[in-house]
């Protein structure tokens, strides 16, 4: 068996959640490959990563079209010579809009990046996974709260979500074969730029708007540390991680 680190290809890694996971990762000892669609965030992330910069692989990559994700891959092979860990992290929130009025555009861009992008990734990760030695891997879908309840305005995003569900159970079966274990983590109100928002105000179901707490970043990469640290022979299926008092259970 090899004596080299574990091996791990993060997408979104330029920022917010991607990037708390990456620089956990990399604290932990694992090869990591960042994927964004922005060289500069991720060259940002490895020079914050210090002396753990050394095993981090930069690879600009589009998760929405198969020829960037097959290139990432092949560079993971090529340098790392193997996969022990994929986080399907890339996602986009387009603008909030009543389901009659969301724009085909902002539709297929949520599609296209939150459920083909998964899909694309994890599909090259089990060509890799299920033929190396030792054989297997672990993949982790970025889920969320909406894979659970909507907000209002959100339909796409919520749909691709809901789908992220289907596809991590889908994976889990498809996986067994391989030695492949695959798990989900939905999070509810991470501190991200992306969710910084909500602390203002965030629409809610009776149509007010009510600030909301948000969860620390730190917690969020130390449960995908914690899933990733399990033998193949143990799976976290799903993980709900929340700000205790988001509005959640009992939302609507």
């Amino acid at each position: 068996m090899s004596a080299l680190p574990k091996a791990a290809v993060v997408t979104g890694a330029g920022t917010g959640i991607g990037k708390a996971v990456t620089l956990a990762l990399l604290q932990e000892g694992y090869r990591v490959a960042l994927a964004g669609r922005r060289r500069q965030p991720l060259e940002e992330v490895v020079a914050e990563a210090g002396a753990a910069a050394s095993r981090a692989l930069v690879v600009p990559t589009d998760v929405s079209d198969p020829a960037s994700v097959r290139h990432l891959f092949a560079r993971v092979r090529e340098v790392f010579g193997r996969l022990d860990l994929l986080f399907n992290n890339a996602g986009v929130f387009v603008p909030g809009a009543s389901l009659e009025d969301i724009p085909f555009e902002h539709w297929k861009a949520s599609v296209d990046v939150n459920l083909t992008g998964a899909f694309l990734c994890t599909q090259e990760a089990f060509n890799l996974m299920k033929n190396q030695t030792p054989r297997g891997g672990r993949i982790i879908n970025n889920g969320s709260i909406s894979a659970h309840a909507p907000r209002p305005h959100s339909a796409a995003y919520t749909a691709t979500k809901h789908a992220i569900t289907g596809l991590t159970k889908s994976t889990s079966l498809d996986g067994r074969k391989y030695d492949i274990a695959c798990g989900q983590i939905d999070i509810g109100n991470a501190a991200t730029d992306m969710a910084a928002k909500f602390a203002q105000g965030a629409l809610q179901a009776d149509g007010s708007v009510k600030p909301e707490p948000l969860l620390d970043l730190a917690h969020v990469a130390n449960a995908v540390l914690y899933m990733a640290s399990l033998p193949l022979s143990a799976n976290v299926q799903f993980m709900t991680l929340m700000a205790t008092k988001m509005p959640f259970i009992g939302r609507g």
